[in-house]
């Protein structure tokens, strides 16, 4: 992908500039790092059941695969661009030590899905996002088990790329609500089946009614922008790194992602790192959030 295919973003530009990087050479490191890090997740899940699984503090389990996964990307990253600091989930208390003054930052979830990942379903993917001035300005989400890695940039667009043979990629563009068919309503297996229900009898008068399509970790994002879903709701507690990257994304396929209150989402700006209650849309013309903007949900 040479930098003619490039419109600029101004976060991105800025960052590129402040690094000396072209965009050739970033947009060629991160798939190279999509490749390497995917197949590493893939050889230790070829032998999950052998790999050890401990619990964080909030009791959510932490594999060798999320450890893994974590240290090829920080390496990569800082060899690629060494003065951009990096916020992980599995990052130490002192790595983030003064973070909130950090202009520009990797925003990265090494393994999103990590109990798809013990559980076997294969649903997992990784995610790593570029943040300035607090927006996702590039988004990346690699899925192992699909052999491909979507990569979104604002005002550039975004592209599919096989994970196994090097391309120019396939553009993605999210697909305008057709009222005559169903609306496709993104969910995870995980979410429980009477929140669900309660969102698809809101949406269903939208279009001929409301269908759910399952999806785990951020493969949700990946199905709004290859046109296979038209929203996905969190409702539920997650954090920053489990939304920036496909946040970039399915706005630089043509979507929206805003709050329930129908603003953008900010990172790195507050002492916690959770993130808000969120819709994803893949056409930003249809207000799903005022419909879903309900504490009962």
């Amino acid at each position: 992908m040479s930098d003619s295919h490039y419109s600029g973003n101004p976060g991105l530009d800025g960052m590129l500039h402040d690094t000396n990087l072209s965009f050739h050479k970033l947009l060629n490191g991160l798939l190279s790092l999509a490749e390497d890090v995917s197949q590493c997740v893939l050889d230790l899940y070829a032998k999950a059941g052998e790999v050890a699984v401990s619990q964080k503090s909030d009791l959510s389990p932490v594999t060798e695969a999320d450890h893994a996964s974590h240290r090829l990307i920080c390496h990569t990253l800082q060899r690629l661009t060494p003065d951009i600091p990096i916020l992980s989930e599995e990052s130490t208390l002192e790595q983030l030590i003064g973070r909130l003054d950090w202009p520009v930052c990797w925003m990265i979830d090494p393994l999103d899905g990590t109990k798809e990942f013990i559980e076997g379903t294969g649903e997992f993917t990784i995610n790593i996002a570029l943040i300035v001035d607090s927006e996702a300005v590039l988004g990346l989400i690699a899925a192992p088990n699909r052999a491909h890695v979507d990569v979104g940039i604002p005002l550039w667009g975004a592209r599919r790329f096989s994970l196994t043979n090097r391309n120019e990629g396939e553009p993605l563009r999210t697909r305008p609500l057709n009222g005559a068919e169903a609306l496709t309503l993104s969910a995870s297996a995980r979410h429980r089946a009477e929140r669900v229900q309660v969102m698809m009898d809101r949406l269903s008068p939208l279009a001929n009614g409301a269908q759910r399509l399952n999806a785990g970790s951020a493969l949700k994002f990946c199905d709004l922008v290859s046109g296979d879903a038209d929203v996905y709701a969190r409702t539920s507690p997650c954090y920053e790194w489990d939304l920036a990257a496909g946040d970039a994304l399915v706005r630089a396929a043509g979507g929206s992602v805003t709050t329930l209150e129908g603003e953008s989402i900010r990172y790195n700006r507050w002492d916690s790192l959770k993130a808000p209650q969120f819709v994803a849309a893949a056409d930003p013309t249809i207000n799903y959030a005022a419909l879903l903007r309900d504490p009962d949900i």
